[in-house]
């Protein structure tokens, strides 16, 4: 089967099917590491504790964004 055929075939099928083909195949590219994700679940879950005992403040998204930008342009 030629690839094209196959994107035509992928393409006709409902979308929870097609959404379900590129979950699988964008999987396939980059697999999950389950020690790694257990990580991050980690890390997030401790900074979130951390922000609803009051130990640290969240900061506003656009205040990150305005911070990265600056040091890009530099």
């Amino acid at each position: 089967m030629r690839i094209q055929e196959l994107i035509d075939e992928a393409s006709a099928l409902p979308v929870d099917e097609r959404a379900h083909v590129i979950e699988s195949l964008l999987q396939s590219l980059n697999p999950t590491e389950v020690a790694l994700d257990e990580k991050w679940a980690e890390v997030a879950q401790a900074r979130l504790a951390e922000l609803e005992s009051g130990k640290r403040e969240a900061i506003p998204g656009e205040e990150v964004f305005k911070k990265i930008r600056s040091r890009l342009e530099k």
